[in-house]
């Protein structure tokens, strides 16, 4: 199967997975007939595109990882200090002045009313897998295709944990007597984080470590995003030793070679000629007429200069000014981060003359064009898991393990400040571990912004409420928005047995 048509034909294959714990009383668990579908490993691999990997695509308007208000990359960033909108839609206003509530169609509880589904859905599909008889399927293959598909299931459980806590875990009694209307309580953020953990633990033993862009599987899950996916669930939960391992693993350090790098200037990262390349750990694969992202349609001006004339332009989101600041002079990374830009009519835009292009703050461009964009989105591959986050995370990981700032924390710090052409930190640069720490989140918002990870870091942080009020000017933001509400068609269906986070 061809790694850039892995989210072809999905509405036909959704229709025979079943879905989960938001319509209580009228969803199917187990909606395959194994007798019809599926009979081969060709059948496996479709089941998995159309069941486990459909989420996790950024096409246009769809998926996890969609640009636009629906995907999770968005509100992680958006109610955070590096991230605003010029929309004025209420959900944006709500989303980055850290407003949550309960109800709003568009806002946050959306990412969990659109995906607790697809729980009981991945269930359903390694259930389905598991049963095939040895004659229909080779046990070796079987395994490697299970692998994917605990690797969806622990990554997805993942995302919603981190964003809303414990979730609706569906029972294999659920599961299974579908008729009965079995409502699904949330499970506690422990029995969360083991389902997690042992999902993708299960995938890394048969995931190939990882896949070449050339190859027809690239796209696929591997074994290094499942570990990279532990090591955010690590950090999530204060796990520093199984960080540090999980690190250390990524690294190369334990038997397995990923041959993962730094690509030698961040600007490459993000374009056409760069896909494919070794810093890169899971992406988004794209091509025109099959998975397209319009990352720069929402970013860039209409009057914004490119050399393709047709992409569209809708001119939202923006770097704060206050965020742009902090960058250090000579980082390269604000190559790619356009504090001004001349328009077609020689008119210049920058924060001394912002006019309504760059009244909120700069433009966080990052990706390079797509010359064959026609106007409905780039094919240029969308980020999603890469290297500099991991060796950020290791060198917090083993600052927090050791309690102290050692050397190899500070050699992994400086791997992207290297990067940046900024100058090395020494040991003795840092008064006490709260000042490396403070240096880790700074060079983890300079590397990784707009790219999901910076609301999840504030919170391991204790600074996420602390940051809304003092960048956002934030007036609700509260200890409790540390966490996003539960729909709350999801409490009502739950007749009193799903419970709503605290404050909400």
């Amino acid at each position: 199967m061809k790694a850039k048509n892995i989210a072809f034909a999905i509405p036909a294959l959704l229709c025979l997975a079943g879905t989960a714990c938001t319509n209580l009383e009228s969803e199917v668990y187990s909606a395959y007939n194994s007798s019809i579908f599926p009979q081969t490993a060709e059948d496996v691999e479709a089941l998995l595109v159309g069941g486990v990997y459909a989420p996790f695509r950024s096409n246009q308007y769809e998926g996890l990882f969609a640009v636009n208000n629906r995907g999770v990359q968005t509100y992680n960033d958006m109610c955070t200090d590096l991230a605003t909108c010029r929309w004025t839609d209420t959900y944006w206003f709500n989303l980055i002045n850290v407003n949550f509530n309960t109800f709003e169609i568009e806002g946050p509880t959306l990412i969990y009313r659109d995906n607790i589904d697809n729980i009981a859905r991945m269930l359903n599909i390694i259930n389905t897998i598991e049963d095939m008889d040895d004659d229909k399927i080779d046990p070796d293959r079987k395994n490697e295709l299970l692998a994917e598909a605990h690797c969806g299931l622990g990554w997805m459980a993942y995302i919603l944990y981190d964003m809303y806590g414990g979730i609706q875990l569906i029972s294999e009694e659920a599961l299974g007597k579908p008729a009965e209307n079995i409502i699904v309580p949330r499970s506690s953020e422990e029995q969360t984080a083991t389902f997690i953990e042992t999902h993708l633990l299960e995938a890394a033993k048969y995931l190939p470590p990882t896949i070449d862009h050339d190859d027809a599987d690239y796209g696929r899950f591997t074994r290094g995003t499942a570990y990279t996916i532990l090591m955010k669930l690590y950090m999530h939960d204060k796990r520093w030793d199984d960080a540090v391992n999980a690190g250390n693993e990524l690294m190369g350090k334990n038997e397995t070679q990923y041959g993962y790098e730094l690509v030698p200037h961040y600007k490459d990262i993000f374009t056409l000629e760069g896909e494919g390349n070794k810093e890169s750990i899971w992406v988004c694969t794209s091509d025109q007429g099959i998975n397209t992202h319009l990352w720069l349609s929402h970013v860039l001006p209409e009057d914004y200069v490119t050399a393709n004339t047709n992409m569209q332009k809708f001119g939202g989101y923006r770097m704060p000014w206050q965020f742009y600041h902090s960058f250090e002079e000579g980082d390269e990374r604000l190559e790619v981060i356009a504090g001004e830009y001349t328009t077609k009519d020689g008119v210049t835009y920058n924060e001394a003359n912002p006019g309504p292009q760059l009244d909120k703050g700069a433009l966080p461009v990052k990706y390079g064009e797509d010359p064959k964009d026609p106007g409905s989105g780039s094919a240029i591959d969308f980020i999603i898991l890469r290297y500099a986050d991991v060796l950020t995370m290791q060198a917090e990981a083993l600052a927090r393990q050791a309690n102290a700032v050692t050397q190899e924390a500070v050699d992994r710090l400086n791997d992207v400040r290297d990067r940046a052409g900024l100058p090395l930190k020494q040991v003795s640069d840092f008064a006490s571990l709260d000042d490396f720490l403070d240096a880790v989140l700074t060079e983890r918002g300079h590397e990784l912004w707009f790219e999901g990870w910076r609301r999840s870091d504030l919170v391991r942080h204790g600074k996420f409420v602390e940051y809304a009020k003092l960048y956002k000017n934030s007036r609700t933001a509260d200890d409790h928005h540390c966490l996003f509400p539960l729909p709350q068609e999801v409490i009502d269906e739950g007749r009193g047995q799903v419970i709503q986070n605290p404050g909400y």
